[in-house]
């Protein structure tokens, strides 16, 4: 299936325990606005990445990572160029899923779990075989193992500007300082607001965007070296150690382990 879009597909118009569906981006990145569905949505990365933003954070999807995002909650989707994708539609309060979005670390058996109900038609989804795959999978989704990839945001039109700037020209605007001195306030009350409004120093969070930043990069098949100049980074090994802090794994080591699961 092409796009985002599932071809005009109501997820929401069918009961089924869980539905999944198997998408290919194409070639231009692709954004979805924001809207919401009765059913909880988990959006697995197969290739590629997809970044979804709800009112108060952002979370990058990497390769053998999925978000989750609980019934009714309001969200946007944008996928990278060519990112192959798999959505599952869970029916509300049947599955012990959190209550919030948040990213989670995928199994290789769930994620054939996912692939495979992905398959089934219509006639199938209501056979006794897809019930017990579906009852499988049921029992695995909640030992899956949250992941910190997401990027507190606000409402507050600062914290707004700042997240959006920073995305777009990270390498340009990256202390502090600048951004006191743009919107003519001292750094100390501009730190605190940041505080207030996403609950992290500024120095973490501007951190937690770079990271999703590096994630992007990489996976489009940046170098590190290219990654961490794009960053803003003076050194190689600065920005190594932020991403090893922040993932627990080296850039390349890190990319390596998710391209030898991904399809």
């Amino acid at each position: 299936m092409i796009g985002l879009g599932l071809d005009g597909y109501d997820p929401d118009s069918q009961h089924d325990a869980a539905v999944a569906f198997r998408i290919r981006v194409v070639e231009d990145e692709q954004r979805i606005p924001l809207h919401q569905h009765r059913k909880g949505q988990l959006i697995l990365a197969l290739r590629g990445a997809i970044t979804c933003e709800v009112e108060n954070a952002m979370w990058m999807v990497p390769p053998q990572y999925a978000v989750w995002i609980p019934s009714q909650v309001a969200h946007s989707n944008k996928a990278t160029p060519s990112a192959q994708l798999c959505f599952l539609f869970i029916e509300p309060n049947t599955v012990a899923l959190p209550d919030r979005c948040c990213t989670l670390k995928i199994s290789p058996l769930v994620r054939e779990l996912i692939l495979s109900l992905a398959t089934k038609t219509r006639e199938q989804l209501l056979l006794p075989a897809t019930s017990r795959l579906v009852e499988a999978l049921f029992d695995e989704l909640p030992q899956q193992p949250q992941e910190q990839l997401q990027l507190p945001v606000s409402a507050h039109p600062k914290i707004r500007l700042m997240s959006e700037t920073m995305a777009q020209e990270p390498a340009a605007w990256q202390t502090l300082t600048q951004w006191a001195h743009h919107f003519a306030m001292s750094e100390r009350n501009l730190a605190r607001l940041v505080v207030k409004e996403t609950g992290l120093s500024f120095r973490r969070w501007r951190h937690q965007l770079q990271l999703i930043l590096a994630l992007q990069l990489l996976i489009s098949g940046k170098s590190v070296q290219q990654t961490a100049q794009s960053l803003g980074y003076d050194s190689t090994t600065a920005f190594i150690t932020m991403f090893r802090k922040g993932l627990g794994q080296t850039p390349a080591r890190y990319i390596t382990s998710l391209s030898t699961t991904s399809q």
